[in-house]
């Protein structure tokens, strides 16, 4: 299997349904063929064919006569895959582009289409590689520019602004970076970054976060020494962020409502110091065994994992001191790393905050009197954000929005419920909501 052929399976079937991160962990799990240098050039062609979909179909609308859609799946993938290398791809030559454009479209049973191949990107070549003008209102421009759809970028405008939004976008569409979630119950950060650098693995400190590690090139994570050893989990910062929202203290019960794969499970335990008691709640039991096999690699003992249905009422756990509602939600927060959920119909999305809402009633039954309740989502559209937390206060009158721990910092400051974008700190987008039972 070639490279290109890996990255044509990859957009193949993530453009059939399935999902980037795990179409890719599949496909490189199962070949041995390809090498190292093979793998990250199928993951920069599949991720950036992928990220840049509207842009590449806007510039091949340009030079052929009938509408994409009607053009055969393995020749219009073929050339958005040949029109990215000529475009955002500085170490392909133009020529090995088009030839082995050429050369996968006759593999894929599409010889009758290979002169086409050719001619299309040897034009855009020869036109300059730009990207033809775009018709339409500014929404219509953005779109193609950042690849995304207007009517999704008309949403987030409308709920925070041009100037967040454009930060969203921008930051999809750069490369994307692993967050590590230092496990202090076996390590520090500097012990784990010099453990990371002495694999030849670049590691540094986050500027925001002491227990968190950024690396750029860590890409078997599965595999990985330190990750073996439970020395950490995979958590962007935003969603740490979530963690120090809730600010579980030693002792606590705790009940994390929607929890797998179990990031904020596990870095709660850790600020507890694995002391107290943690219901981690996921429907599926599969997902459930996702959340102890964490905790088991991490060494955390507090963690019990419970499959449980968040719209019904268990009467089985406890009361809690603090409860995480962190709901299913409709992503476009995380388009940098999964980019193939901006192209989602809308229309997926509309059915959400009735779930939300619905969730969020029946985690609040376990919040004890003067307990705290945390409600998040790794999305940016306020229908899904302060409009569910507007419904929910106008319906429960014994909570109130509780100010951000000082801890989180000046963005934070006078805040009991925000939204964050990749400006602030660098992560994913991501909304959180700090509420209080009692009076206020």
């Amino acid at each position: 299997m070639s490279a290109r052929y890996a990255a044509y399976k990859l957009i193949e079937k993530v453009e059939t349904g399935g999902y980037s991160n795990i179409a890719l962990g599949g496909m490189f799990s199962k070949s041995d063929s390809l090498s190292d240098r093979d793998k990250a050039f199928a993951a920069r062609l599949f991720y950036g064919v992928t990220e840049r979909k509207l842009t590449l179909e806007h510039i091949i609308g340009a030079y052929v006569s009938k509408p994409l859609q009607k053009l055969d799946r393995q020749v219009r993938i073929t050339l958005m895959m040949g029109v990215y290398q000529i475009m955002y791809m500085d170490n392909v030559p133009d020529s090995a582009a088009v030839n082995e454009s050429v050369s996968l479209v006759k593999k894929l049973g599409k010889a009758s289409a290979s002169g086409m191949v050719n001619a299309v990107l040897r034009s855009i070549i020869r036109d300059g590689k730009k990207i033809p003008p775009v018709k339409g209102d500014k929404y219509d421009k953005m779109a193609v520019e950042y690849s995304c759809p207007a009517e999704l970028i008309r949403r987030i405008c409308k709920g925070y602004g041009e100037e967040n939004t454009v930060s969203l976008l921008e930051a999809s569409l750069l490369p994307s970076v692993t967050v590590l979630r230092t496990n202090v119950l076996k390590t520090s950060s500097e012990e784990l970054i010099a453990s990371l650098k002495s694999r030849g693995i670049s590691a540094q400190a986050s500027e925001f976060e002491e227990n968190a590690v950024i690396c750029d090139d860590l890409r078997d994570v599965e595999r990985d020494p330190d990750f073996i050893a439970g020395n950490y989990h995979v958590q962007d910062y935003s969603s740490q962020l979530c963690c120090k929202a809730v600010s579980p203290r030693k002792g606590e019960t705790v009940i994390d409502i929607c929890a797998a794969p179990g990031g904020k499970t596990f870095t709660m335990a850790e600020m507890m110091g694995d002391e107290g008691r943690i219901f981690a709640c996921e429907l599926h039991e599969k997902r459930t065994g996702l959340i102890v096999k964490g905790a088991e690699r991490l060494g955390i003992s507090c963690i019990e994992a419970v499959t449980n249905d968040a719209r019904v009422y268990n009467e089985k756990l406890p009361v809690a001191d603090r409860v995480l509602c962190d709901v299913p939600c409709s992503g476009y927060g995380v388009i940098r790393g999964k980019p193939e959920i901006r192209y989602k119909p809308l229309s997926e999305a509309q059915r959400l905050p009735e779930i939300q809402l619905d969730i969020l009633r029946t985690a609040c039954r376990y919040v004890k009197d003067g307990g705290l309740l945390v409600y998040s989502t790794c999305t940016v559209n306020i229908e899904e954000n302060e409009c569910v937390i507007e419904k929910f206060l106008a319906e429960n009158s014994d909570f109130h929005g509780e100010e951000f721990p000082k801890d989180m910092g000046d963005f934070f400051r006078g805040k009991f419920m925000s939204a964050i974008f990749s400006k602030q700190f660098g992560g994913d987008g991501f909304f959180i909501c700090r509420m209080r039972k009692g009076k206020k």
